[in-house]
């Protein structure tokens, strides 16, 4: 009697493995004795479809996790090599930016040319006179500053040439722009200008604060020619930085008129808004003088203080002073003359001192703060910034 088959069709397990366990155990069927009856081969059937399927089940878990587990290894393993990756890709794109602006600059660089060129062209006139004002401020400082640190050496003939000069240089300027009349500005007028744009202002406000200069440096030039009997080098020290702290404040004030006159007269708004817009631009620039102005008088009161009072800075020294320090001043290395004791007890020349003490604080040999400030100016120079505002 052979057993029903039909029922293999109709069981659970789909996989080959239980596909294959059914056709075996099917062959070995017939074989066997009549004494067995379906039901047993019913339960035997069962139990070894059931142990395939959850092997095979079992096994495609493990597969699973495994995957899952390695596949989240690899994941955090090239975490970092993605970063880097990322900011390699970032950095690529920046320098790519930069190869390109590089590139435009490269291309634009004839056309750039020219337009410098046209420009240059137009305005050749006014930077020419700059460089010679620039060249001539610079030849006379620097001579100026030779001459002072020379003392009773200096040449009183060089300091007459360069009064002369710088008299004539700015005569010569004035002369030859004598219709625009540029030296209303030095009395604070406006000058005869129909019409100022902003690089006629500028060209009216640079030549103003070169001749301002010119002129103080010009008066440095006549206290150079005062004989040492009338002025001592270290009164004249004082004249030179009283001087130079009042070219400084007239040239602030002296721009105020011109760029007032230039931020009222807006003239890219007609009517009410135009005019008003002016006003509030030049109220502003005022405001802004004023704040500058007070900002710089408290020095400007210290350096009156230095003038009228001419602080010493020692006493003078003793004869046996002196002679134990071997009668020779350390800084001009000749005998002492008007020898000043500093309060670190060292002896120097009183003229040599004062030199040293316009650029220093310090005593020259122990390092000892003897000064509060530095008088900066005294030495004759003049200050090379430009105030244009």
């Amino acid at each position: 009697m052979q057993p029903n088959c039909s029922h293999f069709h109709n069981s659970p397990g789909n996989g080959d493995g239980s596909l294959s366990a059914q056709s075996a155990y099917a062959t070995r069927l017939p074989g066997e004795g009549s004494s067995h009856h379906g039901g047993d081969v019913h339960i035997q059937l069962n139990s070894v479809l059931g142990e395939a399927g959850e092997n095979t089940s079992s096994r495609h878990t493990r597969s699973g996790s495994q995957s899952r587990s390695h596949g989240h290894s690899h994941n955090e393993a090239r975490g970092p090599e993605e970063s880097s990756l990322d900011f390699e890709e970032h950095s690529g794109s920046s320098l790519s930016e930069l190869r390109y602006l590089f590139q435009w600059l490269h291309k634009s660089l004839p056309y750039i040319l020219i337009l410098g060129v046209k420009l240059i062209m137009q305005h050749i006139i006014g930077i020419s006179i700059g460089i010679g004002l620039l060249t001539t401020f610079m030849y006379a400082n620097k001579s100026i500053v030779n001459q002072v640190f020379l003392r009773e050496r200096r040449s009183k003939l060089q300091c007459a040439w360069l009064l002369v000069f710088l008299t004539g240089s700015s005569l010569l300027l004035y002369y030859t722009f004598y219709a625009q009349s540029l030296y209303y500005s030095l009395i604070f007028l406006n000058p005869t200008v129909d019409f100022m744009n902003f690089w006629e202002v500028l060209w009216i406000v640079g030549i103003t604060d070169f001749i301002l200069k010119f002129l103080f440096m010009g008066f440095k030039c006549f206290i150079l020619l005062v004989p040492s009997f009338m002025m001592s080098s270290k009164s004249k020290g004082y004249c030179y930085m009283l001087l130079e702290e009042l070219c400084q404040y007239y040239r602030m004030f002296v721009p105020i008129p011109v760029w007032f006159r230039y931020l009222i007269g807006y003239r890219e708004l007609d009517g009410l808004l135009g005019w008003s817009f002016g006003v509030l631009l030049g109220l502003l620039y005022l405001i802004l003088k004023l704040l500058s102005f007070f900002g710089q008088l408290r020095n400007f009161r210290q350096v009156l203080w230095i003038f009228f009072t001419q602080p010493h800075y020692g006493v003078t020294a003793s004869k046996r002073q002196c002679s134990e320090a071997d009668d020779i001043c350390a800084i001009c290395q000749a005998e002492f003359q008007k020898p000043i004791l500093l309060i670190c007890q060292h002896i120097f020349c009183e003229e040599c001192i004062s030199l040293w003490f316009n650029r220093e604080k310090i005593c020259p040999l122990c390092r000892t703060v003897i000064s509060d400030h530095v008088n900066k100016w005294k030495d004759g120079a003049t200050s090379m910034h430009l105030q244009i505002y």
